[in-house]
């Protein structure tokens, strides 16, 4: 049996690898089955991987697979049915049921696998002293950016986008959002109100901005990955507006929270993931036109284009079901 594999070989090089499947005996704790769909991410896809320094590289954020085997030990998974993981481009998959959550009945795969996205920002929104009504700034409207508004206007939050890419920012008003191409500094309404910034584009000036716009100590929670240096700005321009608003600057790290629940620790990795599904399947979370749907045999062509910015979605969804090379 061979797994096929979305690898990355070179820079700006991508093609579907395939490799001999060994080890497909399951222990008594796992599940098994075939990928129906992967979700890209393009932020960190691109940048770690088809821009990468180090090949050949693997890339991806989560997948849905059917079950086709079930361990011995097994109680929440039957042959059929449909799981979510965080996982990479893969045909095959192997895990641990413990790492896998259920599909809410009729939750289709390819909405599904956003639960990954949104729990980069539901970990800010159990771990933020900022309330529901309160206002918040969201900056960057690539995938994580535009889930993050929306795990947050649905929570009860006053959301707004900061988006300079006309496309995004139309994208997001379509979406029912108020955006700016830049932070409202001259806008009373705005500065100085905001309780929460979310920093989702890496981009240092973005997180000057957000120092300025929040509240007295109000949270700036960086998300976004800075990958490469944007400007010129100095630490003392950063430094200055934290000794004098007063504000919280701090790391929007994903995993701050537990993977599993217990008694003292009831926000976790995996209730994000829950909650995430639950609110997909009620169609709360709106994605309409953020999907574009291709094979992975074509992710050579999916990676380019998200680069060049030629896409119209925000993030695309390989439909595993419909290779040539998988289907076998």
């Amino acid at each position: 049996m061979k797994r096929y594999t979305v690898t990355h070989i070179a820079k700006e090089q991508c093609k579907l690898l395939a490799s001999d499947l060994e080890d497909i005996e399951l222990k008594p704790n796992e599940i098994a089955g075939k990928t129906v769909a992967s979700l890209v991410s393009p932020g960190t896809e691109l940048n770690a991987n088809y821009l990468g320094a180090k090949f050949p590289s693997t890339s991806g954020y989560s997948l849905v697979f059917e079950v086709e085997e079930v361990g011995d030990d097994v109680k929440d998974f039957k042959v059929g049915q449909l799981a979510f993981i965080d996982g990479n481009h893969t045909s095959y998959v192997k895990v641990d049921s413990s790492a896998a959550t259920p599909l809410p009945s009729g939750l289709v795969p390819s909405e599904a696998i956003f639960a990954r996205l949104m729990g980069v920002s539901m970990t800010t929104l159990v771990t933020t002293c900022a309330r529901p009504g309160d206002l918040v700034m969201v900056t960057g409207a690539g995938p994580v950016g535009y889930l993050a508004a929306e795990v947050f206007r649905i929570s009860g939050y006053d959301v707004f986008i900061v988006e300079p890419n006309d496309s995004r920012r139309f994208f997001a008003e379509n979406a029912g959002y108020k955006t700016f191409a830049s932070a409202p500094l001259d806008d009373e309404k705005y500065c100085k109100s905001v309780a929460l910034v979310i920093e989702c584009s890496g981009h240092e000036h973005a997180v000057l901005d957000g120092l300025k716009m929040v509240r007295f100590r109000g949270e700036v929670v960086m998300v976004g990955v800075p990958w490469k240096k944007q400007t010129d700005l100095d630490a003392h321009s950063v430094l200055w507006e934290v000794f004098h608003n007063y504000p919280v600057l701090r790391s929007g790290w994903e995993w701050e929270i537990p993977r599993e629940s217990d008694q003292f620790n009831p926000y976790s990795i995996k209730r994000s993931r829950e909650l995430a599904l639950k609110w997909l399947v009620e169609k709360k979370i709106n994605i309409n036109g953020v999907i574009s749907t291709h094979s992975p045999d074509d992710c050579q062509m999916v990676y380019q284009g998200h680069l060049n910015k030629t896409h119209k979605s925000l993030c695309t969804v390989f439909d595993w079901t419909g290779s040539a090379d998988c289907v076998s």
